[in-house]
Formats: C-alpha cells, structure tokens, sequence
C-alpha cells in the first residue's frame, strides 16, 4: 500500500485516476454517497427494524471505512485530485437529505434520508483532508452508529405496536407510552446533533475541517443543521405529542428486554456527548498516520498584516532627495 500512495510502479497517472475512480465508485454506493443513494429507503422500509440498523449502523461503515483506508492511502494524488467533486456531491448529499426527509410520509423512509444527510458529512470530512475533518469524520462513524441504531430500533418498536410506519397514523403516543416517548426524544435529539450528545463533537469537528479548506461547503452544511432539526421535531410533534390518535391508546411501553437494548446506546450518547476524549485518543494518532500517508497538511490559518500608516511609511523610510 505504501508503494502505490508513493507512486513507485512507475504506472500512468491516469491509470491510478482510473483506479481510483473504481474504488470510490463501491465504496460511494456503500456509503451512499448522492447520487449513488436511491437504494437506501427503499432498503430500509422493505427491511425489519433489527436488519435497518445492523445495515444503516453498521454495514454502511464500510463504505466510508474503505475510502479513508484505501481510496486515500492507495491514491493519494488522485484523491486530491478529484477532491474538490467528491466534496461537493457529499454537501449536496448533506442538503438533499435533510430537504427530502422533511416531506416523508413514512418513518422509517424519513430515518433512511436523515442517514444519507449524515453520511454527506462523514464523506466530506474525509475529503477535505485536514486533521479536525478526518477525526470528525472517524468519531461520528461511531456516533451516527450509535444515534441510528437508537431511533430506529425505538421506531421499529412502535410501528410493531401500532402495524403501520405512516406518520399520519401517530399522535398522543407519550400519553400511552412515556418511556418510548423520552428515549425517542433523545435519539432524535442526537440525530440532530444537540450539544451534549454525542454526534454533536464530531459534526462540529467535521464542519470545522472543512470550514479551514472550503468556507462555502461548511456555510452550506451548517444551513442543513437547521433543516435537520426541522425534521426531526415535526416528525416528534406529529408521532409523539397531542390528542391521543384512534387506535394508538393500546400502544404499551416499553418493556425489560426492549429497555436492556435501548438503554446502552441512550447512555453511550449521552457519555461521548460530555467526554469524547478517550475515544479521540485512539482516533488521533491513526488520522495523523493517514496526513503523513497521503502527504496532506492542515491549512495555515491566514494572518492579517497591520497596514502601516503613510506617515509612518515615510518616516522609516527616510527622507527623500
């Protein structure tokens, strides 16, 4: 590996361009980078609950995974080559989402987008190539793994009680069910990205990796924390709060065995939300591995130099003949 990212087969660069563009392309349908990312809600509205989160939460990794270890490591030049496209499709990703999931009619389709808008901010972080970018990227694998498996499992868990994944069929439900209600809340709220949660350190993080190299896509990915908050609200408002809906009084809570697999994923975000250090600690040196890999530095913050005034000009530099 440390021979192809040196260049030392002597082989054409268009023919690692090539290559590259191979690997990415797997990894973009993994992931799902837009526009690579139609087969996620169907996916996830097709799947049951536990399948939607081993493959949102878990299996999707692989495809950011694999363009951090290889499309970069093996290509390094032709990742920064293409760079500047790659992170441009992953801020629309990020926009697309969250605009899209606002006028979903089904829950677990409305999740699906939440995901495709996150994952836009995992690939962006990856490809602007700076250190704050890349350990943000990494951390909120971990984070939106943890923030997913928790809203859906607790969705699938409430559309088994009530038979149907239609938003318009909800209301009322933390008048019947309390503890659903409040552990929904807090995944949602983590899906957001809210301070004190987990995903929020590693957003801010990716946002602020990008803001160092490309300003604009970092101005355009922050208007998505608004529309991502307006989502998830609405969609709490709708399903959670208000008169009790016709056929959701028999709606039950949470039971032991639900409440034993919700429970660590509650805890976990709200323990990395406070202290992210020790998991940042790991993370660190492999991203500073991968800088030097690819022979990335972060960008030199820009210095504004004091304009002297014109008298004091001429006085240092003399008098005139």
């Amino acid at each position: 590996m440390a021979g192809v990212a040196a260049g030392r087969y002597g082989a054409d660069p268009a023919v690692f361009k090539a290559l590259f563009l191979g690997f990415m392309f797997a990894f973009a349908i993994k992931a799902p980078l837009w526009p690579f990312h139609r087969w996620l809600p169907d996916a996830a509205v097709e799947s049951t609950p536990a399948t939607a989160v081993l493959m949102m939460a878990v299996m999707d990794k692989v495809g950011t995974f694999g363009m951090l270890r290889y499309c970069l490591q093996l290509f390094p030049d032709p990742s920064t080559y293409f760079r500047p496209l790659i992170v441009t499709l992953a801020i629309i990703g990020v926009i697309y989402g969250a605009i899209v999931a606002i006028g979903q009619t089904d829950m677990m389709r409305l999740i699906a987008y939440t995901s495709i808008s996150h994952f836009g901010f995992i690939i962006a972080g990856i490809f602007v190539m700076t250190t704050q970018g890349q350990s943000g990227s990494t951390l909120y694998m971990l984070n939106h793994g943890l923030s997913t498996a928790a809203v859906f499992l607790i969705a699938g868990f409430l559309i088994a009680r009530r038979g149907s994944r239609s938003i318009a069929d909800y209301g009322g439900v933390q008048k019947v069910a309390p503890i659903l209600a409040g552990t929904f809340m807090v995944s949602a709220m983590a899906t957001v990205s809210l301070p004190g949660l987990a995903p929020f350190i590693s957003e801010f993080l990716v946002l602020l990796g990008t803001f160092s190299r490309y300003w604009l896509a970092a101005a355009f990915g922050v208007t998505a924390l608004v529309l991502s908050a307006v989502y998830m609200l609405w969609l709490y408002q709708r399903v959670m709060t208000g008169p009790v809906a016709e056929g959701n009084e028999r709606i039950g809570d949470l039971v032991g065995r639900e409440m034993i697999v919700v429970a660590p994923l509650i805890a976990l975000l709200l323990v990395l939300g406070v202290y992210p250090k020790p998991v940042l600690d790991i993370i660190n040196p492999a991203v500073e591995n991968t800088m030097t890999t690819i022979g990335q530095h972060d960008p030199a913050p820009s210095v504004a130099h004091p304009v002297p005034a014109v008298g004091a000009s001429r006085t240092a530099e003399g008098p005139h003949p």
